[in-house]
Parts: C-alpha cells; structure tokens; sequence
C-alpha cells in the first residue's frame, strides 16, 4: 500500500500527511484530490489536530521558486495605472500567494482561490491576525473560493498577469475522475491570461509525460497554440521538481 502511496503522491508530500490524517483519510486524498469534500475534509482534521496555525506547503515553499516567479513580474511594465493580476490557483493554506504579495516590488493584486471554503477561512483568518504587509503599498490580496475549472467566473479573458499552480494540476491528473478537469483548467488559464502572460506549473512530473500531455491538451484546447518552456527547480529530499511554463500565443478564444 505504501509504495502505491508513494508513486501517487511525491514522496515528501506523502511523508508529511501520513504523520498528520487517519488513514480513511489519506486513502480518501489519493482517491479523490478532484473533489471539495475531500479538502474540506483534509483542512478540517489538519487544523483541529493544532492551536497554532501553520501553513502547509506541497511539494515545496515559496524560497525554492521566489528566483522563478519574480522575475516575471519585476520586467513587466509598471507604468499602467493597474496593480499586475497574479492568481494562485489552488492555493489551499500554502504562503506562495501571500509571499508573492509580501516580496513583489511592483504593485500586484494577489487572488489566492480554492474550492476548499475551510482552507480559504483559515487563510483569511490568519493573514487578518498577522497583518502581512507588501512590499509595495498599492498592493492587494484576496482570498476566493474558486472552482478553477470555472476561472471565468471570476477573471474575463485575458485579464490575469500571471497564473501560479504548485500541485494543483498534479492532484486533478492523479484522481480517478480528474484528468478531464485538468484539461479544463488549463483551458480556462489559457483564456484568462493577459498577452505575453503565463502559467507556471510546479510539479514532480517526469518532464516526458507533462510535457506530452500539455502539448496534447493545447493542442486539442487551444487553437492558437502555445508555448512551453521547462525549468529544474530542483532535488529536495530525493524528489526532483520542476516549473512549466506555458504561455499562449493567442490569448482570448470564443
């Protein structure tokens, strides 16, 4: 069973949660990391077995892709009267969308979304408590409960800067019913990123099997095409992970 665990989930992440859920739940997460249920339940139990809140980061924090993602923000124009669109998809309690905020020179507007009510309660809860402030004065954050495969509902077209998914897109492709949403997800980013904008996708994926399925999905969603670039964010702990970055070329689609 354990070695069934380990191929599904990296096996860092897998590490942290068997020493913090029952294992119903550990088996309910490999199963249905598609569903809300699922994590309103792994929120739940995660923040009733402790007093301190703790944010919990898959796969890794923020300091190991800061020099990723901050780049793409710093060389865009800062002129326009309008703070950069950065969303953190699927953010759960991770401080990536929050430290995007904290650390960004340039003036952004930071949505984190989940479909989890409970990790977006406990987010807004805790950032209330701490009073985060950012680097730049004119900078926002917000935390939503989103379904991403419903991003229009919350971003028109072409109106995002940049999407940031660490893991999101990992746990749709390893559900049993979630490989079809992941297809949507990334169809939803595609249209709701700006010109010259991109989604970053941090993963453990052998870059063999994302790299075929993002040119596969595009392919099939996007008529415009994209771009895909791959970066080594590193070996932490025995597991190698990585950053796609996909950039459409056409950014509004009917």
């Amino acid at each position: 069973m354990t070695r069934v665990l380990l191929k599904t989930l990296s096996r860092t992440t897998f590490s942290s949660l068997k020493l913090r859920l029952h294992s119903s739940l550990t088996s309910e997460l490999i199963e249905n990391m598609d569903k809300k249920a699922t994590w309103d339940r792994f929120y739940s139990e995660s923040s009733s077995r402790t007093t301190t809140f703790k944010n919990f980061e898959w796969f890794f924090g923020f300091a190991a892709v800061k020099n990723l993602i901050m780049p793409l923000l710093q060389t865009k124009s800062s002129s326009e009267a309008r703070p950069l669109q950065v969303l953190d998809m699927g953010c759960g309690t991770s401080a990536l969308g929050p430290s995007i905020y904290q650390h960004c020179c340039v003036p952004v507007r930071v949505t984190c979304a989940d479909i989890s009510p409970v990790a977006v309660q406990l987010m807004q809860d805790h950032i209330l408590a701490n009073a985060i402030q950012p680097l730049n004065s004119f900078s926002q954050l917000d935390f939503v409960e989103l379904d991403c495969t419903l991003l229009h509902k919350h971003f028109g077209p072409g109106s995002v800067d940049l999407i940031v998914d660490k893991g999101t897109t990992d746990a749709l492709l390893r559900s049993k019913e979630g490989r079809g949403k992941a297809g949507l997800v990334l169809k939803q980013c595609l249209k709701a990123l700006r010109h010259s904008a991109s989604l970053l996708q941090f993963s453990d994926e052998d870059p063999d099997a994302r790299l075929l399925w993002l040119e596969t999905e595009a392919r099939e969603r996007w008529a415009g095409g994209v771009n895909i670039g791959l970066q080594e964010v590193g070996e932490m702990r025995g597991v190698c992970y990585y950053c796609y970055q996909v950039t459409p070329r056409l950014t509004v689609q009917n």
